[in-house]
């Protein structure tokens, strides 16, 4: 036997194997371009700062969609709390933010006293400043370690990664599925949100992080280019978080979750630990949805509970609906398409519809408008807008075999039966 029988074939490289991949960053690369020459900050100034934020956010929102679409649309797991992962990241990332600038304006006041600040005294100072809104004057045991930039950009990624990793264990552990899975993950989001609401919860309560948008130490830098920063933080994550979710999809680890959501007794039934690759899944794309929310948030400006509501994860599935679940292509797609539709339609930019006997306010109606899409997409186009992506962009078509043998066995694939 020779050695070209013995010699294993070499994997295709990935672009080959999901096309999408190439398309879809180069897309990306040009959309980056296009918005950094219409800007303010390094363009000709045709795209507001706030308009710019507004993309770098939609951007945040389609990473954690493209987690949802990963745990959901591949691996079968309807999570009704991923937004909490993205909260978690928020608040993270915020209160380093919020101490050292805090703590910037607490030294700078007392520059002029007599004798200099000791470390306590700008302590207490910090902790006067950002608690007086609830009544506290001492820092929390979980702001331990708010001073330290390193030490909260490896919680954006430990805290929501551990977190999934004991809740999906205590969960798969116990096999728990379907609908009854969902509504614990919704449990968790609400348990969360409501401790989050308590002014002693150490976070400040209803009133969240604020002034986020602020970097603390660079004032003389305008927000415009601020804002530019945040946008690229936000495409490159995006695009690295893309090939990797198509790296994991396009293997043999993605065939194995796609048979789980498909029929995960079998599967195991096959020797497969179906628990193992779940947990991996649901872990991962929670730690997406970390980084996520803590690119998210400086933008926004300010972090608080609501946005850990349970509604805010069924947004997030309805998103990655609208989309087309189980297309990664899908998923950016619903949530760029929702996010930027509801900016139009609740900021105010559509116009109202006055009926004579009733005025059509969309700030109102968004919400029902989008309900309404959501039904009509589950019941007319099951696969979302990335469906209409297939029938025009992508040869979904049987190969032309011609009648060529498919199987082991001589045959398996005759003229005759091509034709049918």
């Amino acid at each position: 036997m020779s050695d070209a029988t013995l010699a294993t074939p070499r994997r295709p490289p990935l672009a080959l194997r999901y096309p999408s991949v190439l398309v879809f960053l180069t897309l990306l690369a040009l959309f980056t371009l296009g918005v950094t020459i219409l800007s303010e900050a390094f363009g000709i100034g045709l795209i507001s700062t706030s308009f710019v934020k507004t993309l770098g956010k939609t951007l945040c929102l389609c990473l954690v969609a493209l987690a949802m679409d990963l745990v959901w649309g591949y691996c079968g797991i309807l999570s009704l709390g991923h937004m909490a992962f993205f909260g978690i990241g928020g608040y993270a990332i915020g209160m380093w933010l919020m101490y050292e600038r805090t703590r910037l304006i607490v030294v700078d006041s007392l520059a002029a006293a007599p004798l200099p600040a000791t470390p306590q005294e700008i302590s207490d100072g910090v902790a006067a400043q950002i608690f007086g809104v609830v009544g506290a004057s001492e820092l929390p045991p979980i702001w331990a370690f708010a001073h330290s930039l390193p030490i909260q950009l490896a919680f954006v990624v430990l805290v929501p990664g551990l977190l999934a990793l004991v809740f999906g264990w205590l969960a798969f552990r116990s096999r728990v599925t379907g609908v009854y899975l969902s509504i614990l993950t919704q449990a968790m989001t609400l348990a969360l949100s409501l401790h989050l609401f308590q002014n002693d919860s150490g976070l400040r309560g209803n009133n969240g992080l604020s002034g986020l948008q602020n970097l603390p130490g660079l004032d003389a830098v305008p927000q415009s280019t601020v804002s530019m920063w945040f946008f690229w933080g936000s495409a490159a994550a995006l695009a690295a978080a893309y090939i990797l979710c198509a790296w994991i999809v396009s293997g043999k680890f993605g065939s194995v979750i796609r048979a789980i959501r498909d029929d995960e007794a079998r599967v195991r039934f096959l020797g497969y630990p179906v628990e193992t690759f779940k947990l991996f899944i649901f872990t991962l794309t929670a730690v997406l949805a970390g980084i996520a929310g803590a690119l998210y948030y400086p933008q926004a400006g300010i972090v608080n509970p609501a946005e850990i509501a349970p509604i805010a994860s069924i947004y997030l599935a309805v998103w990655v609906a609208i989309g087309g679940r189980g297309r990664l292509y899908g998923a950016v797609i619903g949530a760029a398409f929702v996010s930027l539709l509801s900016t139009w339609f609740t900021g105010g930019q559509a116009p109202d519809i006055d009926l004579g006997f009733y005025t059509i306010q969309w700030v109102d109606w968004w919400i029902v408008l989008l309900g309404l899409s959501f039904v009509a997409v589950t019941l007319f186009a099951p696969k979302g807008i990335g469906g209409l992506v297939d029938i025009f962009f992508i040869d979904r078509r049987s190969p032309d075999r011609h009648g060529a043998d498919l199987g082991p066995d001589a045959g398996a694939l005759r003229e005759q039966e091509a034709e049918k």
